[in-house]
């Protein structure tokens, strides 16, 4: 559940901090408090828009964190998302800091898509605006897919098998040609075949090539430096490194008619002799292999010209040139046998049409039997907000063409009176009713939901009266199995209420902020009785206010 929410400065919020509890979380407040800045707020730091035209002081930062407490079944669904919590805790924050977002869960930066994803698991947010999601009939057959964890599975077989259908639709109709259009296909595949096997290319072979490039053009500049070297070090002058060392030897071999301690230094510079001598053949086998001639460097620079060309039209490297190579040969394949390869296509795209139809009919029969169990469900539910004749149900219809959620067309359709026929949804709904509908709906779906934590934002618009007080009871029952936050404007659902904030705007020195409070019984009394009474709080409405509580 939703432990708490920090924000800072955010619309009319300086900073902001709330602990929220098990349960029935009621806030109440004036038209005009903020409410709806906690609400969005909350919608932000679970991945919603976060930009600067948001920020109370446009030069400083902007923040919104959720704590949430994790049971071990969620903590394993996390995992999955490679999103590990600590001490049963989770923190997601989000910080709007020099224009850019920055999203962390517990301190680790993710992607937006990434916290929306875990974010989903946490929390199922109703803004005022859903309830309109209703009037559009694709939202309809999402609301039966959630509803059943057998149709997860028969969807994805569908959209699988639409996958494979429409990549062999594309197949064929890249294939489809008249025989002029074929010959012609064939004609310049051969020629890119041949272009690239005429070349006779090795692997790795273009960079020795360029080595070797490197090493010709620039040969004179290599002989100069090697020659000047082999002066330097040679045993062909008297002032050469070898020569001097040479006689250094011969000088030092006469100390030992003196001083036979001599025989380590004689033995050193012998080394460095030899090494010298060494060095030197090294040095002469290297001048050797840097003689190229003018044939030699223009040899390797056509070589290389050509290599590079080829690169410039079928890969970056030898072996993209390769792999083009191996793509036009099985293009050729296909076009050389074109018949038996548009034959074998419409083969298996027919026998895919026919799984994709059998697994549409699978998926459709299952979304019917599911339909069925949640309109008698949410007829249920509807009864228990005041809709006491409701008749629920979802209409089907067989879609031309599939697409990779199958092939339905379905909508619900409602009657709220008797005698009255049943019409789709969208043309009988009032604002009140499209409410308690929503609310019926999301009571019945969050049964087979495991999300901790459902927030209604002003879901008691458009009703009143015994309807209202049947809807608080049903989010209380909602509530016992679940955390529910809801912002209502009627006392008969806060009274049902097992944690109540009020939400209040304030002036304090020069600047207007939003605050939010917890309030404790007296308190509960006090703005249940503002709710019921206005301004003009009798003693008489105050105890109306404890009698609702205690109801």
């Amino acid at each position: 559940m939703l432990i708490n929410l920090h924000i800072v400065n955010l619309a009319l919020i300086d900073e902001l901090d709330v602990d929220f509890t098990e349960g029935l979380n009621i806030l109440t407040g004036e038209t005009g408090a903020g409410k709806s800045i906690i609400i969005g707020s909350i919608g932000i730091g679970l991945g919603g828009r976060f930009d600067k035209s948001l920020l109370r002081n446009p030069d400083k930062d902007g923040m919104v964190e959720l704590l949430f407490s994790i049971d071990e079944e969620l903590a394993g669904e996390l995992e999955q998302d490679e999103v590990e919590t600590e001490d049963g805790e989770l923190l997601i924050s989000r910080r709007l800091t020099g224009g850019k977002t920055v999203n962390r869960i517990n301190d680790k930066t993710v992607t937006a898509a990434k916290l929306r994803s875990v974010a989903e698991k946490l929390i199922g947010l109703h803004a005022q605006h859903e309830q309109r999601t209703l009037l559009k009939k694709s939202k309809h057959l999402e609301i039966v897919d959630a509803y059943d964890e057998k149709i997860k599975g028969l969807k994805q077989k569908v959209a699988d098998t639409f996958k494979e259908y429409k990549e062999i639709e594309e197949k064929l109709g890249s294939l489809s040609m008249d025989e002029t259009e074929r010959t012609k296909r064939l004609d310049y595949i051969r020629y890119e075949i041949n272009d690239i096997e005429s070349a006779r290319l090795k692997e790795g072979e273009d960079d020795e090539l360029e080595e070797l490039y490197r090493k010709a053009s620039n040969s004179q500049s290599i002989a100069e430096i090697t020659s000047a070297v082999e002066r330097l070090t040679g045993y062909d002058m008297g002032s050469s490194g070898g020569s001097q060392i040479s006689d250094a030897l011969s000088q030092l071999s006469q100390l030992t008619r003196y001083d036979e301690g001599a025989g380590e230094l004689i033995s050193t510079l012998t080394d460095i002799d030899q090494l010298m001598s060494d060095f030197n053949r090294q040095l002469a086998d290297y001048i050797s292999e840097m003689e190229f001639d003018e044939e030699t460097l223009r040899t390797v620079e056509d070589r290389l010209n050509l290599i590079n060309t080829l690169k410039s039209r079928y890969g970056k490297d030898i072996e993209a040139i390769n792999a083009t190579l191996q793509n036009l040969k099985a293009e050729e394949e296909e076009l050389v046998s074109y018949e038996d390869t548009v034959k074998a296509l419409s083969d298996k795209k027919s026998k895919c049409k026919k799984a994709l139809e059998q697994e549409c009919d699978e998926l459709t029969k299952q979304r019917k039997k599911s339909a069925k169990k949640l309109c008698a469900d949410i007829v249920d539910a509807m009864q228990e907000l005041n809709f006491n004749d409701v008749r629920f149900d979802m209409t089907f219809e067989k879609s031309d063409s599939f697409t990779a959620n199958g092939n339905d067309n379905a909508e619900f359709i409602i009657s709220t009176n008797v005698g009255e026929e049943m019409r789709p949804l969208v043309d009988v709904a009032s604002g009140g009713e499209l409410s308690r509908v929503m609310l019926a709906i999301k009571s019945v779906v969050s049964e087979v939901s495991d999300t901790p934590t459902l927030i209604f934002d002003e879901i008691d618009v458009g009703i009143s009266g015994i309807t209202a007080q049947k809807v608080g009871a049903m989010m209380h029952r909602l509530a016992e199995s679940r955390q529910i936050l809801s912002i209502t404007h009627l006392p008969q659902i806060a009274a049902c209420a097992d944690t109540a904030f009020v939400i209040e705007k304030q002036v304090v020195g020069d600047k207007t902020i939003t605050g939010i409070r917890r309030l404790d019984a007296e308190g509960r009394v006090l703005e249940l009785a503002r709710l019921l009474g206005g301004e003009n709080i009798t003693e008489t409405v105050l105890q109306s206010a404890r009698e609702m509580i205690r109801e």
